[in-house]
């Protein structure tokens, strides 16, 4: 299904702060403008192989996760067409509805349950943040997503 190695972002990692920052001042002006109740971010750096791939995919089901918004920030410099890797994007008949190569400093965002996608064959090695802005699912005494 999927070919990548991942490490999930933390506030401890100047880095991986300063990145997440960047994402809770994104987080607060998509709440302010598009109302839509955003409680948390979770990333993770994620390499890809030559040679790997992600197969078609949501990153949640409707209904059953608190991801609403998914983001991935490109990071590679002098990709061209022929490096695969490309982040595929289906619409709901199964057509590939576009094609986004995965350039230094590149930010997609789609809504994470409703949006099918996949990472074509890498022909080198690529690198990625891919994450989810999520809401707050909390039930009763259960914090979800935990503080």
């Amino acid at each position: 299904m999927r070919g990548d190695d991942i490490h999930w972002f933390t506030a401890g990692d100047h880095s991986e702060s300063a990145y997440l920052a960047w994402m809770e001042q994104f987080r607060q002006a998509l709440n302010r403008r598009l109302f839509l109740g955003l409680f948390d971010y979770e990333c993770h750096f994620a390499r890809y192989a030559a040679g790997s791939y992600y197969k078609k995919h949501l990153d949640a089901f409707r209904g059953r996760s608190n991801r609403v918004l998914s983001t991935v920030f490109y990071l590679n410099e002098g990709w061209a067409a022929a490096d695969g890797g490309q982040l595929l994007i289906y619409n709901d008949s199964d057509e590939v509805v576009a094609s986004v190569n995965p350039e230094m400093g590149t930010l997609v965002v789609f809504l994470s349950e409703n949006v099918p996608h996949e990472v074509a064959v890498a022909h080198r090695q690529r690198h990625s943040v891919a994450g989810w802005f999520r809401v707050n699912a909390s039930i009763g005494a259960h914090i979800d997503p935990p503080l």
